[in-house]
């Protein structure tokens, strides 16, 4: 989905526009999780682009989609572009040794120890 979101459209109300665009990002979403999945393959990832406009759009986390078109809204911008494409995610283990001692695969640091 590469698609520029209006927010205010005349003679809608922009709140309701506003759970409109979230409803398609969120079954666009929905409907794409659907597609079954290739041999090899644990889960569907999206590559994330969000911005003003498609010129100025940078990389986001695909978690931080919604949080963003809220900001996006309540800045009062007259729209903003997403693009969210699909690819395939592959699942990676932790280090043994971190999941022994509890600790972050993220920061890839051990728990303090408190001996």
């Amino acid at each position: 989905m590469k698609k520029t979101f209006q927010l205010n459209i005349e003679g809608k109300n922009r709140d309701r526009v506003l759970d409109a665009v979230k409803h398609e990002i969120r079954k666009y979403i929905k409907r794409q999780r659907r597609v079954p999945l290739p041999e090899g393959v644990d889960f569907w990832d999206f590559d994330c682009r969000f911005g003003a406009s498609e010129a100025t759009a940078a990389v986001v986390h695909f978690a931080t989609i919604l949080p963003l078109v809220d900001a996006a809204a309540k800045e009062g911008a007259d729209s903003f572009y997403l693009e969210l494409l699909v690819k395939e995610g592959r699942r990676t283990q932790r280090p043994r040794a971190l999941v022994a001692e509890g600790g972050s695969a993220a920061t890839g640091q051990l728990p303090p120890n408190d001996e």
